[in-house]
């Protein structure tokens, strides 16, 4: 092991439990022991995936929120029996492992309960609502601390919720705390003083307006999380560990508006120097712990960094909140095992949150522990398959119900938490398959391929592996995206898969192979535009083909093009957006964590976007933009780049030993692309 991890594996004590190593697998949406929408039960799919990761040497396993109240049924956590009996061989299992596990438990979501337009019409319409309540509440799901507006709909007023109902909340707690510590769970975690989460709402001036006793006054605000350590304290004894989930600082400008790192503005939640006062109020308390990130869903970057993020984001601030508590604090958000190794030896922090990282790859731990770094796959903090619930202006939550019900999957391990639709069976009959195209998908597909005994081909018309990924991840901010690539093809050397670079194929009868994948991708749309001829392609713009001058006109709000006008400005150069819809990044699926930010970004920077617009001709120096009006704008301009989308390009393909894959099928992400590859190359 690289020394300096060392002090990533020292052991450390929450309360009275010893934790072997610094490692903190933290809680997911999704992940949840007992279920996540679906009525509680057992949740055999999450309990393999977690003692997978304690096999694999981690310290402290988290798993994703258990909701108190069942969202689907409204039934109670403490009276599923079942569960907690089920629960307990399961912790012996986790145990023999060295691996220690609290589970988090949560008190609802408040104004940031993910609606749908579905749910959004039976929270505005009683009648409605009051039908469907015996299986679900959304009335009940989004009650805040006063009536405000929801975070996914914004035009749908949340409740105010009762005071019968938060003294129901607290008794659940103390009561679910005690059948879990009975059942061998080491500790429990509230959810959350966290990421605008319900009980981070009472705390938060900007949502509570109360005039009770939860409301007001900071130690009105902070009741509610009080009374629920006190709670649990007195039924399950001052010993029994709890952690809470603990924004340091919430970063927050107000409803629906965050604020990115380096932008100066006014705290609408909680400042530091409450934050300051809070720590210890909480610790005072009861609480033992502090897993410890910044934002609100408002800001839900920070507690959900993409990539646009920097890494180690929120380490100084949950570093110097460290120094007002006596507990331990564990810092996260894209933390790197260098960076969090060394803030543990200098007593800055106690240990290292990890969330997606074991979405990726389980053995992560493992690897790093012997010397493989270089093995790890990486996570690219991409959310396409672990957090795709999604929305633009105008909507609210797109991610269908499937997706919001499984969102602890990732996009590229489509093994993680679906093991019973993906895994790796030896093929009944070793065939050779050649593979068209050296890109993400073609790779992936070779690689499943061989592990399952058969001999693969890859063939290749450029010099490199990658593929359109390589343009993709040329940004500055894509160093994981770059990580990846150079996974890929470690990967393929290493599995001894053959690769025929310079090799383009057009004939597909010539090929000795039994089964064909044609992973060849796509190709640019070119806008029909006067002038069209003098723009720059987004791939050309990417690949540093053609340079770009001060001010530059980016046609198409998609992810591209605002990536494209994100690097842009991060270069100081002044990138224009004209989009043709009411929003930038309005593709169902894309994480509201990512797009956010990006929005945010783009206010603060006072980058134009002319929405609602389209280009009408490109000229000498300037484009011509005609607004839904019909008002036409002429907009200076040394430069223009396209990036509206992408057509599939698959060779002509036909037979039953040919398969079409990937973007070559349906332009679509990495996870399609990935996903796809698996459902061809197990078949085979």
């Amino acid at each position: 092991m690289d020394k300096r991890y060392e002090a990533l594996f020292t052991p450390w004590k929450i309360g009275n439990v010893e934790i072997k190593n610094r490692i903190v697998l933290c809680p997911m949406g999704g992940t949840s022991l007992f279920g996540w929408v679906e009525p509680h039960h057992f949740d055999k799919e999450a309990a393999a995936f977690f003692l997978k990761r304690a096999e694999n040497n981690v310290g402290l396993i988290i798993p994703g929120i258990a909701p108190l109240r069942n969202m689907l049924g409204n039934g109670w956590l403490y009276k599923a029996n079942g569960a907690f009996k089920k629960l307990k061989p399961f912790m012996e299992k986790i145990h023999a492992t060295g691996a220690k596990l609290f589970v988090q438990l949560t008190a609802g979501f408040g104004r940031s309960f993910a609606l749908d337009d579905m749910m959004a019409l039976l929270v505005r319409n009683k009648v409605l609502g009051a039908l469907a309540r015996p299986v679900i509440d959304p009335s009940y799901l989004c009650a805040a601390p006063s009536a405000s507006p929801s975070r996914w709909a914004e035009d749908t007023m949340c409740r105010e919720m009762t005071l019968k109902e938060i003294k129901k909340i607290i008794f659940a707690y103390a009561e679910t705390a005690k059948k879990l510590m009975d059942a061998g769970v080491d500790g429990v975690e509230v959810h959350a003083v966290h990421e605008g989460y319900l009980l981070d709402q009472f705390t938060l001036k900007y949502v509570n307006k109360r005039t009770d006793e939860y409301g007001g006054s900071f130690e009105n605000r902070y009741r509610f999380a009080v009374e629920v350590v006190q709670a649990i304290k007195a039924r399950c004894g001052k010993d029994f560990p709890v952690s809470l989930r603990y924004s340091v600082v919430s970063k927050t400008k107000g409803f629906c508006s965050g604020a990115v790192p380096g932008e100066e503005f006014e705290e609408a939640g909680r400042d530091m120097a409450e934050s300051e006062k809070a720590i210890k109020y909480l610790e005072e308390a009861g609480y033992d712990m502090f897993n410890a990130d910044n934002g609100t869903y408002d800001a839900w970057y920070w507690a959900h960094p993409p990539a646009y993020m920097p890494e180690n984001c929120n380490l100084e601030d949950v570093a110097h909140i460290k120094k007002f508590t006596n507990a331990p604090v564990v810092a996260a958000g894209r933390m790197s095992p260098a960076v969090a190794s060394e803030a543990i030896a200098a007593g800055r922090i106690d240990g290292m949150g990890v969330a997606r990282q074991f979405l990726t790859d389980p053995e992560w731990v493992t690897k790093l522990l012997e010397d493989r770094e270089e093995d790890i796959h990486p996570c690219i903090c991409c959310h396409n398959g672990c957090f795709t619930m999604s929305k633009a202006k105008g909507t609210a939550n797109t991610a269908p119900l499937s997706d919001t019900a499984h969102m602890a999957r990732c996009a590229l391990n489509p093994e993680t938490m679906q093991s019973y639709k993906y895994f790796i069976k030896p093929a009944s009959v070793k065939k050779k398959v050649a593979v068209i195209g050296g890109g993400i998908g073609g790779m992936e597909a070779a690689r499943v391929l061989k592990k399952r005994g058969h001999e693969v081909t890859i063939y290749e018309k450029s010099d490199r592996l990658g593929g359109v990924f390589i343009p993709a991840a040329a940004p500055s901010f894509k160093e994981k995206d770059r990580e990846l690539i150079r996974w890929y093809i470690r990967q393929i050397e290493q599995a001894g898969i053959r690769v025929e670079f310079n090799t383009e194929i057009k004939d597909l009868s010539a090929l000795d192979a039994d089964e064909i994948i044609v992973a060849t991708g796509s190709t640019p749309k070119r806008p029909r535009i006067p002038g069209i001829e003098k723009s720059i392609e987004a791939i050309e713009f990417l690949n540093g083909e053609k340079q770009v001058g001060d001010r530059v006109v980016v046609i198409g709000g998609g992810l591209t093009g605002s990536e494209i006008a994100y690097e842009l400005s991060l270069q100081g150069k002044h990138p224009v957006i004209v989009e043709a819809l009411n929003d930038i990044i309005t593709t169902k699926a894309i994480s509201l964590a990512n797009s956010s930010y990006l929005r945010d970004y783009f206010k603060w920077k006072k980058v134009p976007l002319m929405l609602e617009s389209t280009v009408t001709e490109i000229g000498d120096g300037f484009v011509s933009v005609k607004a839904k009006d019909g008002t036409v704008t002429k907009v200076e301009a040394d430069s223009v780049i396209t990036g509206i989308g992408y057509n599939p390009a698959p060779i002509a393909a036909n037979g039953k030993r040919v398969h079409v894959i990937g973007d070559a099928l349906k332009v679509g992400n990495l996870r399609t692309v990935i996903w796809g590859a698996w459902d061809v190359a197990m078949k085979i």
